[in-house]
């Protein structure tokens, strides 16, 4: 066995991020961290629900111990959640609130059609993989089929994979850290089908979610998986290769992170760190190498180029601009081909959840997930037709995408990038719309679009005419304010945007602070949960979220630890409207290792899906394992906890016992 330095993907996404550095944002835009504090130093408070103190003063110990016995009985005063609280904490299983149920519905090798063979670990093979369900779900969607409320399409993005995780014999310890051995063809083309997406028929009998293994519509999506580009930047020369001089066709979706559906019934998949697929070095003098070096273009993370010349940017420099897109894809039609929509800008998207304007134009919020990049919407051109599916297929090929700038008094402001227009010309490289596109980011700097830190899910709501922004972290982040957020800022925090007019199309609005994240208890974190919130409630990290039928808002975690936090990652349900804003409380936490993405509340809010992604995937800062966790010596066997079985990622699916509404 060949030992490797150790893979950069051999933990959580989350250390790709690390591995960037700093980030590759090279303006000098104001920050986010300064616009606050320029913000609220000078007024000395937050507007709208948030009290003054909640900026300066963190929650007391005596606080949080009234708030533990207020929350004991599963209510606060004002709140719109009621349900008892879970205890945080770190162990090997997963915890849901007293009086429901987290059913396992799809793990990682499960079947996705009744002929697929039976997942085999220890004799994993392409073939099979491309017939079952994919590694490190992500994001997850519900699509009710025929206007059913117990039957409808879950559709999932398989984000990345975890080498020492899911093959036997391949890890080594040397000086207590995981080295693996080198990549093989094989290897590397199972993860390629544990890529890409996942469409599932489900079906609810007996008050249990259970896949349908013969549905018409099943499907899965990999990173080989033919796709068409449109949009303005399709066929460009820039997007040409020459496996395909057209500049419209491309194998494969990777690392989609969170994604969305459309209003018209659509699949949409993000591409995020896509840069850690591509290896080799670009010709001297090459053309792309600043649009490459603005997105971290080549990391290495996977050895893909060794056996497929297309991940390798020293015989096919254009790959990577084929890369970093929204895919959409029409889940009615298995054959169909899934389209990547440039029109929507390329960079490391996040999310792309939608809702109507007033007027049926789509908009999309987008987020870039990296530390100093920047906050996005898309708005079509055309408006959404209820009653013809077929006239809404093309409305993401056309539309303005916008990046936004937060300023000190609370305004915002979305700026178009729109070729010929400011500096968006020949004169700064970009030749067309296609340029713009392209090399989003470098446009985005020219705005002076607000550096943000680490933008990740955006959720709308329609009804009210807000968006919440999920900030997970900056450490990175140098600047000292006395408001929010914080330098060095360990554990996020979430922005809520205010439309206006209540119209989400809106070029112009406001923004508060919803909550600055972490333990309230340490006057150091600063973090501004409201006092109702117990030991148990608070968090670091957002990540994904969902606001559900109600207008209430659900947050889910990335890297919370028992060194970070003392917990793992969870969803966390948040109140943002009313007395008990910035108040927040423990739904349901996964097992050691494991991040939480993609919750998903169906329609009736009678069941949450939730995506457990990298289980066991850590464990060196926990008590109950205290050693690296690779396939033979795991820190957690969830969810099966089978000696002959390794640890899986899955989709849960959470219900109320005796039935009703979640939370």
């Amino acid at each position: 066995m060949t030992e490797q330095k150790p893979s950069r993907h051999l933990f959580r996404t989350s250390q790709l991020e690390e591995a960037d550095g700093p980030g590759h944002n090279p303006t000098a835009n104001p920050t986010m961290g300064e616009i606050i504090a320029a913000r609220f130093s000078r007024r000395g408070f937050l507007r709208g629900s948030l009290a003054a103190t909640a900026i300066s003063a963190t929650v007391s110990p005596l606080a949080l111990l009234a708030a533990d016995e207020a929350r004991a009985e599963g209510t606060v005063e004002g709140s719109a959640f009621d349900f008892p609280e879970v205890d945080a904490g770190v162990d090997a299983n997963h915890h849901v609130a007293q009086g429901y149920d987290a059913d396992v519905l799809l793990r990682w090798g499960d079947k996705v059609f009744a002929d697929a063979p039976e997942f085999d670990p220890k004799n994993q093979s392409e073939a099979a993989q491309e017939r079952q369900f994919g590694y490190n779900n992500d994001f997850v969607g519900f699509i009710p089929l025929e206007g059913a409320d117990d039957r409808g399409l879950l559709v999932v993005n398989h984000e990345y994979t975890n080498e020492h995780l899911m093959f036997p014999g391949i890890v080594t310890l040397k000086d207590g850290e995981i080295s693996v051995a080198d990549a093989t063809e094989d290897r590397v083309n199972i993860e390629m089908a544990a890529h890409g997406g996942t469409i599932i028929e489900i079906r609810r009998v007996d008050g249990k979610w259970q896949p349908v293994l013969e549905g018409a519509l099943n499907r899965r999506i990999t990173a080989k998986t033919p796709m068409q580009i449109s949009g303005p930047a399709a066929g460009h020369p820039r997007l040409q290769t020459v496996a395909d001089p057209t500049g419209t066709k491309v194998l494969g979706t990777i690392n989609n992170c969170a994604g969305g559906v459309t209003p018209w019934g659509t699949y949409i998949m993000a591409e995020e760190n896509i840069h850690g697929y591509f290896m080799g070095a670009l010709p001297e003098g090459h053309a792309e190498a600043r649009n490459y070096e603005r997105m971290g273009i080549p990391e290495e993370s996977y050895a893909w180029g060794k056996f497929h010349d297309r991940f390798d940017i020293s015989k096919e420099p254009n790959e990577p601009n084929r890369f970093g897109w929204i895919v959409e894809v029409d889940v009615m039609d298995p054959n169909s081909v899934p389209r990547k929509r440039t029109a929507l800008g390329r960079f490391k998207h996040e999310g792309a959840e939608s809702a109507l304007a007033p007027d049926g134009r789509v908009v999309f919020y987008l987020g870039d997930d990296e530390r100093f990049d920047y906050v996005y919407k898309f708005v079509t051109s055309g408006r959404y037709n209820p009653d013809d599916r077929a006239a809404n297929m093309d409305l993401l090929d056309e539309g303005t995408l916008y990046v936004a700038r937060f300023h000190e008094d609370g305004s915002l402001e979305w700026l178009p990038l729109t070729h010929g227009e400011g500096p968006l010309t020949a004169g700064n490289g970009f030749e067309s719309q296609a340029d713009v596109l392209i090399e989003t980011r470098r446009a985005a700097d020219l705005l002076g679009a607000t550096p943000m830190d680490r933008p990740e899910d955006i959720q709308p709501n329609p009804e009210t005419g807000r968006a919440y922004v999920m900030l997970t972290n900056n450490t990175k982040r140098k600047e000292v304010n006395a408001a929010n957020p914080r330098a060095e800022n360990a554990f996020g925090h979430i922005i809520e945007i205010i439309e206006d007019g209540g119209d989400l199309a809106a070029t112009k609005g406001r923004w508060e602070i919803v909550v600055k994240c972490g333990d309230p208890s340490i006057a150091e974190v600063g973090a501004t949960f409201s006092t109702a919130t117990t030991e148990n409630g608070w968090f670091g990290m957002p990540d994904n979220c969902a606001v559900d039928a109600e207008g209430r808002l659900w947050v889910s975690t990335d890297g919370n630890s028992p060194s970070d936090t003392g917990r793992t990652d969870g969803l966390w349900a948040v109140d943002v409207d009313g007395p008990a804003r910035g108040t927040s409380r423990l739904f349901y936490r996964v097992p050691v290792g494991a991040e939480l993405c993609g919750p998903c509340p169906t329609p009736d809010l009678t069941t949450f899906f939730v995506a457990v992604q990298h289980p066991g995937d850590g464990g060196e800062d926990w008590e109950g394992h205290g050693r690296p966790s690779y396939y033979e010596d795991l820190s957690t066997r969830w969810p099966d906890f089978r000696d002959d079985m390794p640890v899986r990622p899955a989709v849960v699916a959470i219900s109320k016992q005796g039935g009703g509404k979640i939370g």
